[in-house]
Parts: C-alpha cells; structure tokens; sequence
C-alpha cells in the first residue's frame, strides 16, 4: 500500500546545508521506493534578508553572524564538503567567495512552481551558486538557469524585473516563521512533522518510514 506525504522543504538557495538536505531526502524517498508518494513542495526562508544588493565576503560574513575564526571555518567547509560528496552534491569552496540577497531566487521558485519546475529550478540555482560560485541575485544569471531547466528564460526575466511573487513569498516566509522555523533546512511532513537540519539519507529514510508506519 503506498502512503502519501506531503513534504515541505523549507530552505534558501545560500544554505550549503539546504543543497545537502535536499540531495538526500530524495535518496531516502528513492530508498523507499513504491511504498511512498511524495508531494514535495519547496518554500522560501531567507537567511539574510537584510543583506545589501553587492552582498558580502563570505568569511567576512560568517565571522561577523557566528563569530567563527578562518581555521573554524576551514573546518566547516570541508565537512559541508565531505557531506556534499556523500549526497552527490558538488561544493566548489574556492568559487564562492560571497554571500548574496537571495529575495528574487524565491520569487523565481514561486514562479517555476506554477510552471511545474520547482524542484529542478532549486537545483539548477544551488548548483550555481555552490558549484559554480555564481551569483544568485543576477537577474541575468538567475534567468539563465532558468533556461537550463527548460522554463522560458524571457518570461523568467520579466518576473525578476517586476515584483511578481513578492507578496507570496513573504506570506510563506511569515506562516513559516509564526510555526517556529527559524533555522533551515526544516522538512515539514503531512504539516505535523518537522525534521530539522541538513541530515544523512539513512536518517530521513528511518523518520519518513516511521511516520508512514504511524499513518
């Protein structure tokens, strides 16, 4: 009998622990199999919402929000690293030099959900930022991948200069933080359920497992 879930996965395309979370969810739902229908459904949370349109040095950032010194974060680095490889994710450290405003990349996803290509939009846009070390408050860039995704990359540009999606996407970042989400990724479940943080396949494998069976 297949269980139907509806997940939400509640991120920002700057989170590198977002980009592992997502890579390894979906190893747990292929790990699962037929035994599971899953609605996956991608919502905005933006880390840095304050941050200014030419964004920051990146370690300039981190030692300023977590006080980490450059050998903390050398050390952070190669475990998201090490975890991304273990997802099947590729983090290029070197090409991500900062940290952007990522508003406009969530008024793109809301747009890619109408179109049917949330999903392959958010992965396109990590890979762009973390692999590639691009920057995803372009508009140019974030309209070329788009492209690469199969969506129209003249509408997705006219998305971007307009505001359209903007009052949506706040509505979903405001009910997401009045349910207490204040970190991500969070990986809500049937809206009951939350798994917290960037987590191996095996152990979003055994948690969606366990609520199937209490389903």
């Amino acid at each position: 009998m297949t269980t139907t879930l509806k997940i939400d996965f509640v991120s920002d395309v700057s989170c590198p622990w977002c980009a592992i979370g997502l890579n390894a969810l979906e190893q747990a739902l292929l790990n699962i199999g037929d035994d599971v229908s899953a609605e996956l459904h991608i919502q905005p949370f933006e880390l840095n919402p304050d941050m200014a349109p030419a964004g920051q040095d990146i370690g300039e950032h981190i030692a300023e929000k977590y006080g980490s010194t450059a050998e903390q974060q050398a050390q952070s680095r190669e475990m998201i690293r090490a975890r991304g490889a273990e997802a099947g994710f590729t983090f290029n450290m070197d090409k991500r030099s900062r940290i952007y405003n990522t508003f406009d990349a969530h008024r793109l996803l809301y747009w890619a959900g109408v179109e049917g290509q949330q999903r392959q939009l958010k992965h396109a846009l990590f890979a762009a930022y973390f692999t590639d070390g691009e920057d995803p408050s372009s508009h140019e860039v974030l309209a070329r991948v788009a492209g690469t995704v199969g969506l129209n990359e003249g509408e997705a540009l006219a998305v971007l200069r307009s505001d359209r999606y903007a009052d949506e996407v706040h509505e979903r970042e405001r009910f997401f933080q009045r349910h207490g989400i204040n970190s991500v990724p969070a990986v809500i479940i049937n809206e009951r359920h939350l798994i917290s943080g960037g987590q191996p396949a095996h152990v979003f494998e055994k948690a969606l497992r366990q609520i199937m069976a209490e389903a």
